[in-house]
């Protein structure tokens, strides 16, 4: 097999939460492109059926389903259903997560409903869909990739909650690539910033000068702001057979910052 064919991922099938838009589109589209089948999963329906047109247009199946990445029953209906309707399930991707607004939220002075609410959207989906996939995966394995963030590094001011959950994550996936070895591979890719509508509505960069400002402040050393594509690339690598000899490691996609 040559260097190059290391990255297909012909054969294999995979499920994306969080895929109806941004990053998650991106990475979905980004398997299919590789080669891969896809199941893609968010709340929205309008969404999933727009992505699932795009994976077809690149002849690749694609399996829309309306799923609560916070809950183990969905999750379970979501395993079962890729495996029912595509044959198999060789790649998961925990993608669903984020914050719901630009509302600062500091350790100090968050209610315990916004804290176990990020807990449960940005952890425990995690873990969920994490044990879910490793159970559904056949005898020959798979690779499960989290999506964790830049914000699991370092103190997190305005945002405690979602650093904490993020940098948990890291843990999860090193603790569970031991546990699942040497069948299923866990690795995780940590994003830096990048102007999805979530992104935009958290920092308040509904303009280019706005953003522009932001990305002088942050200072980032490559000079501009990641594509969803970028982390849809790092991703692909991690799924493939590329990465056959990696499991346990976060993968920082930042720029340099």
């Amino acid at each position: 097999m040559g260097i190059l064919d290391k990255f297909r991922l012909d054969g294999q099938v995979a499920v994306v939460t969080g895929a109806g838009k941004g990053i998650g589109r991106a990475i979905a589209l980004g398997l299919a492109e590789a080669g891969a089948d896809v199941a893609v999963a968010s709340r929205t329906q309008a969404d999933l059926d727009a992505v699932a047109a795009e994976i077809r247009a690149l002849r690749r199946r694609a399996l829309p389903l309306v799923t609560d990445a916070t809950d183990a029953a969905a999750l379970e209906r979501l395993a079962a259903e890729t495996v029912r309707q595509l044959g198999k399930l060789t790649i998961w991707v925990n993608n669903a997560g984020g914050i719901p607004d630009g509302t600062p939220r500091y350790l100090t002075r968050t209610s315990e409903d916004s804290f176990d609410a990020q807990i449960a959207l940005n952890l425990k989906g995690v873990w969920l869909g994490a044990t879910i996939a490793a159970r559904a995966m056949s005898a020959d394995g798979g690779a499960i990739i989290n999506i964790s963030s830049r914000s699991a590094y370092g103190p997190q001011v305005k945002n405690g909650p979602y650093g904490a959950a993020k940098a948990a994550v890291n843990s999860l996936t090193t603790t569970l690539a031991v546990e699942v070895a040497p069948k299923i591979r866990v690795n995780a890719v940590a994003p830096g910033p990048i102007p999805t509508e979530n992104f935009d509505d958290c920092m308040g960069t509904d303009t280019e000068e706005k953003r522009a400002k932001l990305l002088e402040m942050i200072g980032i050393p490559l000079g501009r702001y990641g594509e969803p594509e970028d982390i849809a690339a790092a991703v692909v690598y991690l799924a493939s057979p590329a990465s056959s000899w990696v499991t346990g490691q976060c993968l920082y996609v930042t720029g340099g910052r």
